[in-house]
């Protein structure tokens, strides 16, 4: 088994890739921060079909990302296929100027719990790299969101590595399943940090999924834990949100780097998040961001 990479410290950050002035991008580019969410958390049928596509062009990214999660390629080679991969299919990179963020994805590396910034360090053998990537698609004047994320290793895994992988994995999925109308939203929590107690994991509070449509973020907070009695709104047949979860082998607590965008785990033991965005169904939910 392979021994486990030293503790990472910030990498060299490459210039922002170019986009075509022909591209569409988001509202928010550039600017200090996204336009208020105006209406429902229920989008329109119109923007849910127009959603498909931008969850449909934001998973077949991540699972391009995920084939080049090898040992020796850089976290910034991994941005670079991302954006190519987006481009490509007429999407936008939701995070390249959201808030000023600099790059087209997120790729958190073993203790780096969210929103690490792609640089120059190359993955090295064992390590967990989770690549966070959202489309914005424009379709007949239409601007939507679909945003995903899923851990790879690169490379051969210690046993540890690979079990809180498939953990993590599991407890998405049990939260998705635990979407119903008329449940809250903090049932879904509940049911991940269940999951994730099981095997001593804890699942981060801090950061949580969140309602999407035509804005990146609608204001809907999905959280990973027990959040009862807060978190309570009721969920509807139409909404749209993200189930993301980000599971830790130890301590749930997290740091934020200098950088202002790069979250760790505070004990510095490892983490793993898989998300999808998905569609409340009469009777569940259905996950849009299939490839």
């Amino acid at each position: 088994m392979p021994q486990r990479a030293p503790l990472l410290t910030p990498g060299a950050v490459s210039p922002r890739r170019p986009v075509p002035a022909s591209t569409p991008r988001p509202e928010y580019v550039d600017r200090p921060r996204p336009a208020p969410h105006r209406g429902s958390h229920v989008p329109p049928a119109e923007v849910v079909e127009r959603m498909r596509t931008a969850c449909r062009i934001a998973a077949q990214a991540a699972a391009e990302a995920g084939r080049h999660v090898q040992p020796g390629t850089t976290t910034d080679a991994v941005d670079a296929v991302v954006h190519e991969f987006l481009l490509d299919h007429g999407a936008y990179p939701s995070t390249l100027g959201y808030r000023g963020f600099p790059k087209s994805c997120c790729t958190s590396v073993n203790e780096v719990v969210c929103h690490g910034i792609p640089d120059d360090r190359p993955l090295a053998e064992g390590d967990l790299c989770s690549v966070d990537v959202t489309a914005y698609v424009v379709l007949d004047g239409l601007g939507v969101h679909g945003d995903t994320c899923a851990t790879f290793g690169a490379g051969e895994l210690d046993e540890a590595s690979a079990l809180l992988l498939e953990r993590a994995r599991a407890a998405t999925d049990r939260g998705i399943a635990a979407v119903r109308p008329g449940r809250e939203v903090n049932v879904i929590g509940r049911v991940v940090e269940a999951a994730a107690r099981r095997h001593g994991y804890g699942s981060v509070r801090e950061y949580t999924g969140h309602g999407i449509s035509t804005s990146f973020h609608s204001g809907l907070v999905i959280p990973h834990h027990d959040a009862a009695p807060a978190h309570a709104e009721v969920i509807e047949t139409g909404m749209t949100f993200t189930v993301e979860p980000m599971i830790t082998e130890g301590s749930p607590a997290v740091d934020l780097w200098d950088d202002g965008w790069t979250v760790v785990t505070r004990d510095r033991g490892r983490t793993a998040q898989f998300e999808h965005t998905v569609l409340v169904t009469d009777t569940g939910a259905e996950v849009l961001t299939l490839p």
